[in-house]
């Protein structure tokens, strides 16, 4: 079976689709070897980025965004979504997939969009609680639609609905605390991770900074900055007692040993993207969530979502400097409520979701272009 997918803009457009790529190639059952599966995305993206360490082919095309565009900004968009359509189809008839599959970001239109010129079958998977406007566009050109949850099938027609669960990468469910704290060389007692998503959150990690001393005196850090902050924080590091130095373990950015951060973990700080509501619940790691605040609504349901279920606390950003030291204080001293925490998190992940969304895949595939 060959395999075209698309989706970014963010890492969580991307790493779902790849935990059902790392279920196609795992089992030899599906029939898919590397060489059949390629990734099309933006020139310059964070998808980009992501694929090239993952060995498997990536092709950009033209894309643009209409969320929050002006009348000739939009205008610009769609003349690049129409380029990039293009550009997919004939991509389409050089690479010759079986099956498309689209997990949201307007870099997704195009090449959906072709597929229902060329008749190619294709699937949607939506990682969020709620479908933004390219995902709305893509579930009318493709034919099925995966959510994570129940309560989102009631966005798509309902004979075009799969509910798979959140797919996650296999070492999430396999890999050992005390392995990923060997990983990281981090000692025994407490440890936090904070990060922003695959961009970083300069909000995030300003109240870590202001708050860096008295974080560090309560637990280890794991600290994935992103790139724009991250002199800014080394700097702060330096000006530490050594002793406090030793525990603040700051990155860039972490991409193989992503995890063994989420697994080496008792609690983490972050924006409430998509991953959260897969990666957080398979390593039942409790979370403090800070929507970012120019998401639309997204971040704010997601975070809902886990907060209302008991595995997750949200801190708005506005309030984030103020409460963040109090917040992480008083649930690092609570034991018995990060327990519940993380018994709450851990109940609301689907260790199959992968391998139903990859079955999907190879039975689209087997009705093929006339189905």
């Amino acid at each position: 079976m060959k395999l075209l997918l698309t989706g970014g803009g963010t890492g969580g457009h991307v790493y779902p689709a790849l935990a059902v790529v790392e279920e196609l190639l795992g089992d030899t059952s599906w029939g898919v070897a590397r060489g059949d599966v390629a990734w099309v995305g933006g020139a310059h993206s964070v998808e980009e980025r992501i694929l090239s360490k993952e060995g498997l082919a990536f092709h950009a095309v033209s894309v643009g965004a209409l969320r929050g565009a002006s009348p000739v900004g939009a205008v610009r968009s769609l003349l690049r979504m129409a380029r990039g359509s293009r550009q997919a189809r004939a991509l389409l008839r050089e690479f010759r997939p079986d099956v498309v599959m689209a997990t949201g970001g307007y870099v997704s239109v195009p090449l959906v969009w072709a597929t229902r010129a060329e008749g190619c079958p294709s699937l949607v998977y939506l990682p969020d609680m709620q479908p933004g406007l390219a995902v709305k566009l893509l579930s009318r050109l493709a034919r099925r639609v995966a959510v994570s949850f129940e309560s989102v099938a009631r966005y798509f027609p309902r004979g075009k609905v799969l509910v798979s669960g959140y797919p996650v990468r296999r070492a999430l469910f396999s890999t050992s605390k005390e392995g990923a704290r060997q990983m990281l060389d981090l000692s025994a007692g407490p440890v936090l991770l904070v990060f922003g998503g695959s961009r970083g959150a300069h909000s995030i990690n300003e109240a870590v900074r202001q708050g860096l001393e008295r974080l560090l005196q309560m637990a280890q850090m794991v600290h994935i900055s992103g790139s724009e902050d991250y002199q800014l924080l080394a700097d702060a590091r330096a000006r530490l007692l050594p002793a406090l130095q030793g525990r603040y373990h700051l990155y860039s950015y972490m991409y193989e040993q992503m995890t063994a951060a989420l697994v080496a973990a008792d609690l983490v700080l972050s924006r409430a993207g998509a991953a959260t509501l897969g990666e957080f619940p398979a390593v039942g790691l409790p979370a403090v969530l800070v929507p970012y605040p120019y998401a639309g609504q997204h971040q704010h349901v997601n975070a809902d979502y886990l907060a209302s279920r008991g595995a997750a606390q949200i801190v708005n950003d506005a309030e984030l400097g103020a409460r963040l030291v109090d917040v992480v204080a008083g649930l690092l001293g609570d034991p018995g409520r990060l327990q519940a925490m993380s018994k709450a998190a851990r109940a609301l992940a689907v260790p199959g979701a992968a391998g139903l969304i990859a079955r999907e895949l190879v039975n689209l595939a087997k009705a093929g272009h006339a189905g």
